[in-house]
């Protein structure tokens, strides 16, 4: 089997990642592994998917849901982190690392889904586009170019409309006399249509991107 050199990493703001610099360094010197991290990413999502769906009956987990979303895409950024500062970045860390991150996607938007502040149906349609732009990101790798991290609706962003959401729906609650709706819709309902809406712009970018790197590398002497 070849060495194992990472040829894709994800774009990430350096103020994000010196905030797991010291946990990077603690997990090295305690032989934490990497794979144990990825897990961890699940149970966060779990965790938020729990609060949103029980916000339906306590609004005010809304507040809280979006804390461990955020922790879940921490706990994905430390596991790389960890891997490469370890020495111990393969092929198979990156399913472990990807995997793991699919299931976050799909507990987060059902536990949304089932919160009760939306039409359920809207919700699985954010997760099932969450899946394919996660999908379609990967294609450039596996055909051999890059992996495509484009797009106004990538992972981070996604997570970031769920918050807004969260919050402007608990502020709604508490000084819109408690309406949630605008135009028949709620305001999660416009969340994940937007989330749907940012996901095929997505897709449409990384296959315009994966496919001009293809005509590139094809042209290539």
């Amino acid at each position: 089997m070849s060495e194992y050199k990472p040829t894709s990493r994800r774009p990430i703001a350096d103020v994000f990642r010196l905030t797991a610099q010291g946990a990077t360094r603690l997990c090295v010197r305690y032989r934490i592994h990497p794979d144990a991290i990825s897990y961890l990413s699940i149970v966060a999502a779990a965790i938020a998917a729990i609060l949103f769906w029980k916000s339906g009956r306590r609004p005010s987990f809304l507040l809280f849901a979006p804390a461990f979303s955020y922790l879940r895409l921490w706990f994905n950024m430390l596991d790389g982190m960890v891997a490469l500062a370890a020495g111990k970045g393969s092929w198979r860390g990156e399913i472990l690392n990807d995997l793991p991150d699919r299931v976050s996607d799909v507990l987060i938007f059902a536990g949304v889904a089932h919160s009760g502040w939306m039409n359920p149906i809207i919700g699985y349609w954010a997760a099932i586009f969450a899946l394919l732009t996660a999908y379609v990101g990967m294609f450039g790798q596996a055909v051999g170019v890059q992996r495509e991290f484009s797009g106004v609706m990538a992972k981070p962003w996604r997570m970031v409309t769920v918050h807004l959401a969260a919050w402007i729906t608990f502020g709604a609650i508490c000084w819109n006399n408690g309406s949630i709706r605008f135009a028949s819709l709620t305001i999660f309902d416009w969340a994940c249509l937007t989330v749907v809406a940012g996901c095929l712009q997505t897709i449409a970018i990384r296959l315009k991107r994966i496919m001009a790197a293809l005509r590139a590398k094809s042209a290539a002497p």
